[in-house]
């Protein structure tokens, strides 16, 4: 039974708990009201068009001290700060107190107010939320004894009733930014319910909390007393003490349910590994609240894939991720064993659950329920499994898109899950959904940055003319899998090769995306044969055109394997190192080291370097040897080091490298590396003599015939006769075009064997030749179609005295 009062709002009859409107303030950082609830209108005297943009201290005054006469309102002082401190911004966490208010003209001279504050966190600007009831509304009527008030206030919310519930759902979306109409309707039946506002939220996700509502120890300690007073002197306790036992009772009901819910959330999300993170949720249910807690994903989570698309259906596939239980070991490994895939019909709990996003209670599985389950199930009985038993299946969401479900079951033995347990099942896959999106985004995000790097580094060949090359590429382990570090190796005419380092300054996307404009930059630039120094200088020309933002490093190598020799340039880029075969002997190149790219008006120089077959070099980036804290010197001696140690193949001796490093910066207590590394190791094998032929031909007709002389002799003696005739004509065709154009300079006619056979024709004309359409009575333009029909490669370059047009072709396979 409930009396009404004039303004017809219920209280609480004699020994009984009851209801009580309650007061819901929304204040900015600036202190000035911004939401004044109907419920505050009632408790203050204030109309909302009077209070909202007014500082909330002039509504409220506190107007002193509690009077410490009573021992009740002494000993709630323990509850928290006085309201001023959370009204002015200095509170950052959530409190509560008691006040004595003065009360606007015409009401009571004062107002003996309970209150709770909740600082908002989240996106957009901060506020304080203030939930307030009148305490002299909580009293028994009658009854002088305020010590019921005290100690229902602790826990009054769970007999709280709103009476502007509705007005609140509404006003939520403005009062918690990036909120919806459905979750704030939601938030308020919670806040109905369990007797808590969901306040901190994420940018997918809402999870409740709960502040020390402060339980006033010494009245808790002056109600045993009373208890075990009257109990010694053989009689009943008091109507309001047995009262408190059941408050106490639902109050600790409902402080150990929260308690759990944040003893799960601290054990789940330890990390971003998706399946641990799976394994973390399982196990932080059992056997606490359930006995067995089975986990099914869809199919995109599992797969590290985008956020899945379109709502679940009978179609849709649900993987198993986890079993967690407290059964003999094995009992379910081969019924439901982790990794299955399976869809779930209309009629099951399940697919209502994945359907609506809301959990489904089951008290207890019936015969029925539990064969229309294990229909599911080909050649497996599942029913001695969960019939008879309470089941929970609770939604793992995120941004209102279900990722999964949780299968939750108790033994028979234990009493059924109920409401409180459905609310409370369902706030904790709120927070196991939220973590496992987390997880999710950084699965997918992984892989995407994964893709994205292996899509700008090239796929090096290990073998090109005159070197073997091996490579590595080590991500940041702590900035960031993508990074602007990248290696390249292009192939130039005459059977050079470039082999390119560089550094994009920075982490992420962007560097990234600028070190693939550069790369593609150093490659098209190569492929025109500019001098190291005149690219470097090109490269730096268009980073700033870029823009300004990106400093790059970068070191361009060409190796002439005919010619034995190193041609270099240095963009403030560390220095290679050298490591010679002849007597193992490994240093580094002492190289001009120029500004970085992107710096702008600085010039570069270059320098030749003798090598001799055998030799190698090595390319790389400061990620290899430099870390915070230690001089970059001890990791290039390091390197210099491990480079001259022997090994079976090139794959070996990068390995070799990257632990060495690693392992002198571990001794040196430094810890791991945390920026990417590219790695770049050339063995310089050089062309023989031998595998070399080179005539000098006259600008005259009749040339033309010896050419293919000279070719087809060459051949025979490489034993290439199998490709002789291909050769000779393509060779014709090469050197007739350059006796037709030349201005009357010598012409150069050069073979070289090294894996491909590369046919070079060199004259003094800079005009380069292209394609050209050709009609049936054209005499000229079909020379360079018979080569784009047989060659395996050709193309043409510019020299300092003209031009050199080359052709490749393949030997055949012995």
């Amino acid at each position: 039974m409930e009396r009404e009062i004039p303004d017809g709002e219920p209280v609480a009859p004699s020994g009984m708990s009851g209801r009580v409107p309650l007061a819901v303030v929304v204040v900015d950082a600036d202190g000035l009201v911004s939401h004044w609830s109907t419920g505050a209108r009632r408790l203050f005297g204030y109309a909302k068009e009077e209070a909202v943009g007014r500082p909330a201290g002039d509504l409220r005054p506190v107007s002193g001290a509690l009077p410490q006469d009573n021992g009740a309102y002494g000993e709630y002082d323990v509850l928290g700060p006085d309201l001023g401190s959370s009204l002015d911004g200095r509170l950052s966490y959530p409190a509560a107190g008691r006040a004595r208010l003065t009360a606007p003209t015409g009401a009571r001279e004062r107002i003996d107010v309970l209150w709770w504050a909740y600082p908002l966190v989240g996106p957009g600007p901060e506020r304080l939320l203030v939930l307030a009831a009148d305490a002299a509304r909580l009293a028994v009527a009658g009854d002088p004894d305020t010590d019921r008030v005290e100690r229902i206030a602790p826990g009054f919310a769970l007999h709280t009733d709103f009476p502007g519930a509705d007005e609140l759902a509404d006003r939520l979306p403005e009062i918690l930014p990036s909120m919806s109409v459905g979750e704030s309707a939601r938030i308020a039946a919670q806040v109905l319910e369990l007797g808590y506002p969901v306040l901190e939220f994420s940018q997918h996700d809402r999870v409740p909390v709960t502040p020390d509502w402060g339980v006033p120890r010494r009245a808790e300690r002056r109600a045993r007393r009373q208890r075990a007073a009257a109990t010694a002197a053989g009689g009943t306790p008091p109507a309001a003490v047995a009262d408190d036992d059941g408050e106490d009772l639902e109050y600790a009901a409902v402080r150990e349910r929260l308690e759990f819910l944040n003893e799960v959330s601290g054990r789940i999300g330890t990390s971003l590994d998706l399946s641990r993170t799976i394994v973390e949720v399982s196990k932080a249910v059992v056997p606490r609240f359930t006995d067995v807690a089975g986990t099914y994903l869809r199919e995109q989570v599992v797969a590290g894939e985008g956020f899945p698309e379109g709502p679940p259906d009978e179609t849709t596939l649900w993987h198993r991720v986890a079993v967690e239980h407290t059964d003999e070991p094995g009992r379910w490994d081969d019924v439901v064993p982790v990794g299955e895939s399976m869809p779930f019909p209309a009629h099951t709990p399940f697919f209502q659950c994945m359907t609506s996003g809301d959990p489904v209670l089951v008290p207890r599985i019936t015969e029925e329920m539990g064969n229309a389950i294990a229909s599911q199930f080909e050649k497996r009985d599942i029913r001695p499994l969960i019939n008879h038993r309470s089941m929970l299946v609770v939604p793992l969401k995120a941004r209102n898109v279900v990722l999964g479900f949780m299968i939750l079951l108790r033994h028979r033995e234990r009493p059924v899950f109920n409401d409180m347990d459905r609310v409370t099942g369902a706030e904790l896959a709120a927070r196991a959904g939220l973590v496992l999106d987390n997880a999710r985004m950084y699965t997918y995000q992984e892989s995407v940055a994964d893709t994205l790097q292996d899509s700008m580094l090239p796929h090096i060949q290990p073998r090109m003319s005159g070197c073997d090359i091996a490579t590595r590429y080590l991500p940041g382990t702590l900035l960031g899998r993508v990074g602007g570090d990248w290696f390249d190796s292009v192939k130039l005419p005459g059977a050079r090769t470039a082999l390119v380092v560089g550094d994009v300054m920075g982490h992420g996307l962007n560097s990234a995306a600028m070190m693939g404009q550069l790369r593609t930059a150093v490659q098209t630039m190569a492929a025109l044969d500019l001098p190291p120094a005149q690219l470097l200088r090109k490269l730096d020309d268009l980073a700033q055109r870029l823009g300004e933002h990106y400093l790059a490093t970068c070191l361009y190598a060409v190796y002439d394997p005919i010619a034995g020799e190193l041609h270099l340039a240095n963009a403030g880029h560390i220095p290679p190192v050298l490591v010679r075969a002849l007597d193992g002997r490994s240093e580094l190149l002492d190289l001009p080291t120029g500004a970085p790219i992107g710096v702008g008006g600085v010039p570069f120089e270059s320098v030749r370097v003798r090598v001799a077959p055998g030799d190698r070099l090595l390319m790389c980036t400061d990620g290899l040897v430099e870390v915070r804290g230690e001089d970059i010197g001890v990791g290039l001696a390091t390197l210099v080091e491990s480079a001259a140690h022997p090994a079976a193949s090139m794959d070996d001796a990068c390995d070799t490298i990257i632990r060495a490093l690693a392992a002198t910066f571990s001794e040196a207590g430094r810890g791991g590396r945390k920026d990417d590394v590219a790695l770049l190791m050339a063995r310089l094998n050089g062309v023989s003599s031998a595998d070399v032929g080179h005539w000098r031909l006259a600008p005259d007709p009749s040339e033309v015939s010896r050419a293919r002389d000279l070719v087809r002799r060459q051949l025979r003696d490489w034993g290439l006769d199998a490709i002789a005739d291909t050769a000779v004509l393509l060779a014709s065709e090469l050197v007739t075009n350059a006796v037709r154009h030349a201005r009357g300079g010598r012409i150069g006619l050069r073979l070289v064997r090294s894996g491909q056979l590369l046919c070079e024709v060199e004259d003094d004309d800079t005009t380069l030749p292209s394609l050209l359409a050709t009609g049936p009575g054209d005499e000229f333009g079909r020379g360079l179609r018979i080569i784009t029909s047989l060659a395996k490669e050709w193309g043409t370059s510019r020299t300092s005295t003209g031009k050199t047009v080359w052709f490749e072709l393949s030997p055949p396979h012995r």
